[in-house]
């Protein structure tokens, strides 16, 4: 059975830093693209980033763009996507989704699978 497991939030202040991890299991994860999303309350679910197969190419909302990175380890069946300079705008539950096609992709409807998120809270 394919399941997707995020850890790794928490609270943290202004500037700070977090890494989240989703760890895949139940299929080999280094065919398929990997997605970051995230909703804070009252709003609409929002596209983080993105990261290709084995090939790993990536790619970011602009709201994060050079605060962020995403990266995976295939060896551990393990995608990070690594926060820093984080603001209170960050707030929010953080998805993991997985895409059974290799291509990096912006929009929810294109994965497959999501796991039940971790909460990443900004705050001093």
């Amino acid at each position: 059975q394919l399941q997707l497991v995020e850890s790794g939030g928490g609270l943290v202040q202004p500037g700070g830093s977090l890494r989240l991890s989703c760890a895949a299991s139940g299929f080999t994860s280094d065919h398929y693209a990997f997605g970051w999303f995230r909703q804070a309350p009252g709003k609409e679910r929002e596209w983080v980033s993105c990261i290709s197969n084995s090939a790993g190419s990536t790619d970011y909302a602009d709201s994060v763009k050079g605060r962020f990175t995403i990266s995976r380890d295939n060896a551990k069946n393990t995608v990070y996507l690594q926060m820093s300079s984080l603001k209170p705008e960050d707030t929010a539950v953080y998805y993991c989704a997985v895409k059974t096609l290799s291509a990096c992709s912006r929009y929810g409807f294109r994965y497959d699978y999501w796991g039940q998120g971790t909460q990443v809270t900004v705050s001093s």
